[in-house]
């Protein structure tokens, strides 16, 4: 019987980690579309991509998590309907009401975090709509556990399985909403490949103007703005990297997969003009779909 109730007692505390785990994570998943439905626009680029991967983040761990408390809060329901082993039972309760007073606080916590965040300058939308997500999940939760520790549902099986039924469709209403804000991995990699090749071509820009400084004269090819060392290359399915000489100066062109305004219309990449460098719209990195071409002035 000890050996038993070990072994439920073990299954009970895992199916409590695994439900607070969910719960903190389906917050962020939430939090993450709050902040992408609601943007600030005080908010630079990086903060909406935090957002973004708050979204996969949460999607991630939901459904490792989630379907992990299920199948565990499944399992000791089903030992507590059948054992009637009183210590197991107590034990069981004591570690109920344990865990509703330490998770109780870390979700509260989380959600004085979101009133300072609110009178830190969070807009009035997003400050609602989070409030309210912490305090349903918690009420769902602390609702289901305080008739648990009573043992409301291993009276009423049918009950606990259709509030389970309930939350389920939620959770997942909640993570396919999730797919609709964030990028398909396809485009997430694509973006990173543009991500490179706007490295690239600064480096190769780097050059350059190395040679403009030293010379006073543009180079004729890359090999010659490179003397020699390995010039960047473009990824593995794009078109080339190309340069040319035009009457006002010099342009690299290179194949994106999509416009930089798609990313909430912010230049990432610009920086404070420097007067000193022989280009004088060296740090205009936006681009369009497809192939482009940066246009740079020489002085």
């Amino acid at each position: 019987m000890e050996k038993n109730t070990a072994k439920h007692f073990v299954l009970q505390l895992g199916s409590l980690i695994s439900l607070y785990l969910s719960l903190s994570f389906l917050i962020t998943l939430l939090f993450g579309i709050i902040n992408l439905t609601f943007p600030n626009a005080s908010e630079g680029y990086w903060v909406i991509e935090s957002a973004s991967n708050s979204v996969r983040l949460g999607i991630a761990m939901v459904i490792v998590f989630f379907p992990t408390y299920l199948v565990l809060t499944r399992a000791v329901n089903r030992t507590r309907r059948s054992d009637t082993d009183h210590a197991y039972l107590a034990l069981t309760k004591w570690l109920i009401y344990l865990s509703l007073l330490v998770g109780g606080g870390i979700l509260l916590g989380d959600l004085a975090v979101v009133i300072m965040t609110f009178l830190n300058g969070d807009i009035t939308m997003r400050f609602i709509l989070k409030a309210v997500t912490m305090l349903v999940i918690i009420g769902f939760a602390f609702y289901y556990y305080l008739l648990d520790a009573q043992g409301y549902w291993i009276k009423n099986e049918k009950k606990s399985v259709g509030y389970g039924v309930v939350v389920t469709i939620i959770v997942l209403a909640v993570i396919v909403f999730g797919f609709f804000h964030i990028a398909t991995p396809g485009m997430v990699a694509a973006m990173k490949l543009d991500e490179k090749q706007i490295q690239d071509l600064q480096q190769i820009q780097w050059k350059i103007e190395s040679v403009i400084t030293t010379t006073s004269a543009l180079p004729t090819t890359l090999e010659d703005a490179f003397a020699g060392f390995a010039i960047p290359t473009a990824p593995a399915g794009r078109e080339d990297y190309t340069y040319q000489v035009t009457d006002v100066g010099f342009q690299l062109c290179a194949t994106f997969s999509q416009a930089s305004e798609g990313q909430m219309g912010v230049d990432i990449y610009a920086n404070p003009v420097d007067l000193t460098r022989p280009v004088k719209n060296a740090d205009s990195w936006q681009y369009k779909a497809g192939r482009y071409c940066f246009e740079r002035i020489v002085k």
